[in-house]
């Protein structure tokens, strides 16, 4: 395993800190952990849909018709 050198802001250092000994394991172990969650995508987890990112945007616009995703007639003259 190789060595890396990293720069981390005080209150992210004293949580890094906080979660190590709770768990009564390094710090380079939770960093470890933590990298692995986030840059290794588990079996189970896909990457995030638009729909994802933007799920709390749905449906918060006002005043639009309430079949505009399946009615063909709004669909007059898209892309054109």
């Amino acid at each position: 395993m190789r060595t890396i050198s990293l720069k981390l802001p005080d209150d992210l250092l004293l949580e890094l800190s906080r979660e190590a000994k709770a768990r009564r394991v390094a710090k380079s172990v939770v960093l470890r952990e933590s990298l692995e969650l986030a840059l290794r995508p588990s079996p189970g987890r896909r990457a995030a849909s638009c729909f994802d990112l933007a799920r709390d945007l749905a449906g918060s616009l006002k005043g639009l018709p309430r079949d505009l995703a399946h009615n063909p007639k709004y669909m007059d003259g898209f892309g054109e």
